[in-house]
């Protein structure tokens, strides 16, 4: 396991409650950030929280105009036209779609994005290493996805991954895309099914349940809110299930978890709003932020459901995982 982080690091290397807002809200010092979140799922929830919780360490006297789009695009836009009334100070977009409306709308203050698989394909910055003439920065969510399937395939044995993406957004777009090239480069066979959102996921997974030997699901938003449902297909199926978003899978039977702990992209959006606010810092500079310290991944294994499924995990790789479900009992580690 030690490898494939160390191999995900070279990869990385190289790539509400509503607020009103005015003008004398930043005339009297306070600091106006429009946060637009593409919709609530424990990932992106974890971001927010991150967010508030860095930057109520700072100085800045801060008012949050907080906005679900509640995963619809055209609500995205909406909500950009809001930010824009209130003249806020900094906006940041959750999500691949929410960060792209933001981006649409605000060429003179800083926009942030966080979540975002792919910035640039995302057309959000023309490079990850930025450019001194944009005012758009922020925090990827880019996950080692052939890592990750090569895990699933070495525990499980598994030659045909099932795969739930949505095929109206491009962070799950692009997600699919990796997942694909990843497998065959393993040799394996990817069963990829679309959904348009989250309500289609149930009924997309069943679609291809009988024709898999295991499920990963990526990051991908609207798919990743309806988890608890992934979960219980899988589980009727008696399919193991690999999630690249752990912060979604307490309290369910999901076998194995790797990926980000969101929180910490969060206070990473954070300090980059630190910067820009207090330290005059230009946002187009930052380009794309990876997160590449091995704490802000986690590994979970979850040993009953192995156990009913038959399958057990090698000692190397148990010494790696974050967390282990065992007997009923969570462990942190």
């Amino acid at each position: 396991m030690k490898k494939y982080i160390a191999l995900f690091l070279m990869l990385a290397a190289a790539f509400g409650l509503a607020a009103g807002g005015s003008q004398e809200a930043a005339d009297d010092g306070t600091v106006l950030i429009g946060v637009s979140k593409l919709l609530s799922h424990a990932a992106l929830d974890s971001v927010e929280e991150g967010l508030q919780d860095y930057l109520a360490t700072t100085d800045l006297s801060i008012r949050y105009d907080f906005q679900n789009a509640n995963g619809d695009i055209s609500t995205a836009a909406s909500i950009a036209q809001q930010f824009d009334s209130e003249d806020c100070d900094v906006v940041l977009g959750i999500g691949t779609a929410s960060a792209q409306a933001l981006a649409n709308i605000f060429t003179d203050i800083p926009v942030l994005f966080a979540a975002v698989t792919d910035p640039v394909d995302a057309g959000l910055v023309v490079s990850n290493e930025g450019s001194d003439d944009s005012n758009v920065c922020g925090v990827s969510d880019m996950n080692p996805v052939e890592e990750q399937i090569r895990l699933l395939h070495e525990i499980t044995g598994a030659t045909r991954i099932g795969n739930v993406y949505s095929s109206g957004e491009q962070n799950g777009v692009v997600l699919m895309e990796q997942a694909q090239a990843a497998c065959d480069n393993l040799g394996l066979e990817l069963v990829p099914v679309a959904v348009s959102n989250s309500s289609e996921v149930r009924m997309a997974l069943q679609s291809i349940i009988d024709r898999v030997d295991a499920v990963y699901i990526a990051t991908d938003n609207n798919v990743i809110s309806a988890i608890s449902a992934i979960d219980e297909v899988c589980n009727d199926a008696g399919i193991p299930l690999f999630s690249a978003d752990p912060s979604g899978i307490d309290g369910l039977e999901c076998m194995i978890a790797w990926g980000f702990n969101y929180y910490s992209i969060g206070t990473a959006t954070g300090r980059l709003i630190e910067d820009i606010v207090v330290n005059g810092a230009n946002p187009g500079g930052f380009g794309t932020v990876f997160l590449t310290d091995p704490a802000d991944f986690e590994l979970w294994f979850n040993l009953d459901t192995a156990a009913k499924l038959g399958y057990t995990i090698p000692q190397e790789y148990l010494d790696t995982a974050a967390v282990i479900i065992e007997n009923g009992v969570k462990t942190e580690r």
